[in-house]
């Protein structure tokens, strides 16, 4: 089959010239044709993320055509309007981003379905408000997210807003898959899609009603008008998309001593100036971190290239260094001033509730019962936090408040489904303004109080990097040996819980006791220790790694070397699993 694929990939003409001339290099080399032929690229509950390049395990144009008709016969059979409601489609910063969006429309448009297409690149947050400000019956975002410059996406969102959960996920992977032949996907062509209303280009219009939703999430609108131009911000878009939302947000609603780093503030598909563009990594944030010692700021904020999620930077004093706040760290805060100031002013309803997933810090779970707010935990994925929001809507069981993930996502809001950068930078330049100018004291300090009367956690990750078919295979043996392992300590610390999200199964290592598990099915590994903190592993539904996530309870400078052991000792035992994979122990 690989051959066969191969072969017609690089010779028929369907395929344009330069997709057939860069598999015709690579004609000598059998391991680069398996990888890039071996597979499709994985469709999954957030979408297709993969290295672009020709053949049926990269992002190309051809491979965005077969998901989005696959989209399509889904949304033809499944939505009764479908193609008069549509679908909206954005795209991000990224080589090929605006061609693979015009891609999707053109399919869509074959197949008499509308879409709603940006006119230029917008954050993904945008794309959620979209869905539901149209009313469209799904969405598109071509983006990679923070992942480095080889890589690109392609996400999709169904007509609530977020990101297309599991079991619908599955229907329209199910439609993609049954299509073999690569060569009858029909486009329409771009000026008849246009003439008959099948394509039709948004931009401002939607901007204006998204800013103005997001302007009224602000708890001391007065306190910006009046005194935003007290904090010093210094915002990096990293070359992405997230640049004008952010700035207009900011500006417009009083935070006049706002600088934009200018060397990452236009759209830069190479990401010139960083080597990851993750605001998760400090070497990313450099050159705002320069910027903001020189001009003196308060806060440091980033978005990374599709702009939902943001990085935290601040002083740990008023008048002390910068530090990097951790996403479980900043999501503490951010939680911890909403939930307190919608208590002081009045309006915190009795069924509010806070969601977080279970790779998040447990500290939440603390903060809210202060406040008699419920703590939901959801699955890894910030579709799975739309997905409770949505479900506690409409049975009328909870009102969200906010909801974060550790990687840097953040939500407030009814409005839109998924983590929001835009959102995100408007609350905490709040909170950061508020700290300051009623109080004398910044975010760190404010996390330091929340540590002193909850407890301190220290969190963490790391991830191991598996590419290829090989690294695919190696990752499946390294959870199923994980699975089958009894592990009653790590680090020194004693394990309380054993939860396998996959098998639905969870076992008291103290009492014995198995229970269920009433998440849905997932391939995750959750190990809790008695008395607070967890390490978990979880294979990436878009990168070709397996993440470990740490947290460790305690106090003082012992919470650190606890913290180093626990690390230690589980990346000691997954090298030597890998070793014996290997056949090298």
């Amino acid at each position: 089959m690989i051959q066969e694929r191969y072969l017609l990939w690089s010779t028929h003409p369907y395929f344009d010239e330069a997709t057939r001339e860069e598999l015709r290099n690579i004609a000598g080399n059998p391991t680069e044709i398996d990888d890039r032929f071996y597979r499709d690229l994985e469709f999954g509950t957030g979408g297709m993320r993969g290295i672009m390049g020709a053949g049926t395990n990269r992002m190309n144009r051809y491979v965005i055509r077969k998901a989005t008709q696959g989209l399509s016969e889904y949304l033809k059979e499944n939505v009764q309007d479908a193609a008069t409601r549509g679908v909206a489609i954005a795209y991000d910063s990224r080589r090929h981003s605006t061609e693979f969006a015009r891609e999707a429309a053109l399919v869509l448009a074959g197949n008499g379905i509308k879409a709603y297409v940006f006119e230029s690149l917008r954050p993904t947050p945008e794309l959620s408000f979209t869905v539901r400000h149209l009313g469209c019956v799904a969405g598109i975002v071509v983006t990679a997210s923070h992942n480095s410059k080889e890589y690109n996406g392609y996400k999709v969102y169904d007509e609530d807003g977020g990101q297309s959960p599991p079991r619908q996920a599955d229907a329209i992977l199910a439609k993609i898959e049954a299509r073999e032949n690569w060569l009858d996907i029909e486009l329409m062509e771009e000026k008849e899609a246009i003439r008959r209303g099948f394509l039709v280009y948004i931009g401002q219009n939607i901007d204006e009603v998204y800013l103005r939703q997001v302007r009224m999430l602000a708890l001391h609108p007065e306190l910006i008008r009046e005194q935003g131009g007290e904090l010093g911000i210094v915002y990096t878009p990293l070359h992405g998309a997230g640049n004008q939302m952010v700035q207009r947000m900011l500006r417009e609603n009083g935070f006049s001593q706002l600088f934009v780093v200018p060397e990452q503030e236009d759209p830069d598909p190479e990401f010139s100036t960083v080597e990851y563009p993750n605001p998760e990594n400090p070497a990313a944030l450099a050159l705002a971190w320069k910027y903001g010692e020189a001009r003196n700021a308060d806060l440091l904020v980033a978005t990374d290239p599709d702009g939902d999620r943001l990085g935290i930077v601040a002083r740990k004093t008023l008048d002390g260094p910068f530090a990097q706040l951790s996403g479980n760290q900043a999501g503490i805060i951010l939680a911890y001033y909403l939930l307190s100031q919608k208590k002081q002013l009045g309006i915190l309803p009795e069924k509010a509730v806070l969601i977080k997933t279970i790779a998040s810090t447990d500290l939440a779970d603390e903060v809210g019962k202060a406040f008699g707010v419920r703590v939901e935990s959801v699955l890894t994925g910030f579709k799975f936090i739309a997905e409770k929001e949505k479900e506690m809507e409409d049975a009328g069981t909870g009102i969200f408040q906010m909801g974060f993930e550790e990687s840097y996502g953040y939500l407030a809001g009814d409005f839109v489904r998924d983590k929001d950068g835009v959102i995100a930078a408007l609350l905490f330049a709040e909170a950061a303004l508020h700290y300051k100018i009623a109080e004398r004291r910044t975010l760190w300090q404010v996390l330091e109080e929340i540590s002193i009367r909850f407890g301190y956690y220290h969190d963490g990750q790391e991830s191991f990097e598996f590419p290829g078919k090989e690294g695919q295979e190696e990752m499946e043996q390294i959870m199923e040996i994980l699975r089958k392992t009894e592990i009653t300590e790590i680090g020194g610390l004693t394990v309380e819980h054993q939860d396998d999200y996959e098998l639905r199964h969870g076992k008291n290592r103290l009492t014995g006791e198995d229970y269920p598990l009433t998440l849905p099915k997932s391939n995750v590994l959750r190990f809790s220790f008695l008395g607070g903190g967890f390490v978990m592993a979880r294979p990436s539904g878009t990168e070709p790694k397996i993440k470990f996530y740490f947290s460790v309870k305690g106090t003082g400078s012992e919470l650190e070397e606890t913290f180093a052991q626990v690390k230690r000792a589980w990346l000691e035992r997954i090298q030597n699993i890998l070793a014996k994979i290997r056949g090298q122990g």
